[in-house]
């Protein structure tokens, strides 16, 4: 009963995600970017469903129930974080440069020679992030249709392609805003239910105000703090943030967009963690599977497991769709360098959904998580691509070499300690860990900082040896078609 609910929900948004197809009216502005005609809700919406997927919702309460409050919520408080700071420095500016994919602009700061590698760290990062959305579905529908996790996860590829290939970002738009919708409702619903029936609680040590998670390590302060410092600043070169934010209407509307989507994060994800700890409380420590399934399929009402799931499910297509989107754009405009004003690059994006696809359920069979594939994309874009983002957007000084110098060591310092260090923000690494006695554990969380740091130094060294001065080239001129108003 509970997965045909959820079914029927999700079929319901997807065919409003289809609907959006008619929109598109065969041009590739309105495919890729909405025709850049998005208001300040329907940004803040697709903003916050960037956060608001598996990963802030089941990952988040995972984390929760196993490490404590701080370690799940650090979740939704990084990904917070980051449209703040993305709205204060950065949401106006990038839209005002009027570039379709972030490594565009990768390529007029610093030259081809920068934008193929920061296409290829971006789209390699987010088929992990695409990974994670998969995992629930996965999850769902082994707990509760019986199918086992790996084909459960075959079976959802299809599900994400279809209405995203066919819509683009009018599709994510309209099924985001669905989403939102489920996922107030069912926060609301849930809080109620769990206030009036089983109440809330916290295993000692594990509830808000033990303050430990963020200040002793052995409490788990250094991963608790890598995650939130991987989500506020990684996910400031996400590709699928910043195409949404080169959708909104006018520069003014993508600032204002970031500050409401950051507030919708807090606001329904946090929940989330409150209600892990009271289900380690019912349920106990040694749950099957996520606890927030085991939580709804064996405690909860029937209604309530349906909205809460439906939404859930909502938010994981959601997000899949823009990491999909943004990651077959880049392909096909940064890398295979097609014009994406042209039919025929529309149809190349489409195509390019498919390996991306796959490349996610490659990860998801691999790495059975959720969370914790959240933070390694934005760990890995945070140790390549965020300094010469943010010094190439703000300092003049320092080109195509100080951004490679900074690429080439960031990566290079957070892939080694990635293979050599036997854990992953507290998991088990089970991709590319190579046993060895050199990186004991206690390096994990501490690579995070690291990495970032060696990156800095290296991109302020090369520049600072330089004398040239580099500033970001006015916009190209463009054909731009007439937007569609949404």
């Amino acid at each position: 009963m509970i997965l045909f609910g959820v079914t029927l929900s999700v079929l319901a948004l997807l065919a409003a995600g289809l609907y959006a197809a008619k929109r598109v009216h065969g041009q590739s502005a309105n495919y890729l970017l909405a025709g850049r005609s998005l208001s300040i809700p329907l940004v803040a919406i697709v903003l916050a469903s960037q956060a608001i997927d598996s990963n802030g919702t089941l990952g988040n309460t995972d984390l929760t129930a196993d490490f404590g409050f701080w370690a799940g919520a650090a979740l939704p408080i990084g990904l917070a974080a980051c449209l703040i700071i993305a709205g204060l420095f950065f949401a106006k500016r990038m839209r005002e440069i009027r570039v379709v994919t972030l490594p565009e602009y990768f390529e007029r700061r610093f030259g081809r020679s920068v934008e193929l590698p920061a296409s290829a760290l971006t789209v390699s990062a987010f088929g992990i992030l695409l990974a994670g959305n998969l995992v629930a579905i996965g999850f769902l529908l082994d707990r509760f249709a019986g199918i086992p996790y790996s084909t459960s996860i075959l079976i959802a590829v299809p599900f994400v392609l279809a209405y995203t290939i066919a819509g683009g970002m009018f599709s994510s738009t309209y099924v985001g805003v669905g989403m939102i919708i489920l996922n107030i409702f069912g926060v609301i619903a849930l809080m109620t239910w769990m206030t009036f029936t089983h109440g809330f609680s916290a295993p000692e040590g594990m509830g808000p105000l033990a303050l430990g998670q963020l200040t002793n390590a052995e409490e788990g302060a250094v991963l608790n703090w890598a995650t939130i410092t991987a989500l506020a600043l990684g996910n400031l070169v996400a590709i699928d943030l910043m195409q949404r934010i080169f959708s909104a209407r006018c520069p003014r509307t993508a600032q204002r967009a970031c500050f409401g989507g950051a507030a919708l994060i807090l606001a329904l994800c946090i929940p989330f963690s409150l209600v892990a700890l009271a289900a380690v409380s019912i349920i106990g420590p040694e749950s099957q599977g996520p606890v927030l399934f085991a939580l709804l399929g064996d405690y909860a009402p029937t209604w309530l497991a349906i909205l809460v799931l439906s939404g859930l499910v909502a938010a994981s297509l959601t997000t899949a769709s823009g990491v999909l989107l943004s990651t077959a754009t880049v392909i096909v405009k940064n890398i295979l360098r097609l014009d994406e004003r042209t039919a025929s690059s529309m149809n190349a994006t489409r195509l390019a959904m498919v390996p991306m696809a796959l490349l996610g359920a490659f990860f998801a069979l691999r790495i059975p998580q959720t969370g914790i594939l959240l933070t390694l994309t934005f760990d890995l874009l945070l140790a390549g691509l965020v300094v010469p983002f943010i010094l190439g957007l703000y300092w003049s000084r320092g080109g195509t070499a100080a951004a490679l110098a900074a690429i080439i060591s960031g990566v290079a310092v957070r892939v080694f300690f990635f293979i050599t260090t036997p854990t992953v923000y507290g998991v088990e690494n089970t991709l590319l860990f190579i046993p060895n006695n050199l990186v004991p554990e206690a390096m994990d969380g501490w690579s995070t900082f690291l990495a970032a740091l060696v990156s800095l130094i290296a991109y302020v060294a090369v520049a600072g040896a330089s004398r040239t001065m580099t500033t970001l080239p006015a916009p190209h001129a463009v054909q731009r078609p007439e937007p569609v108003r949404v």
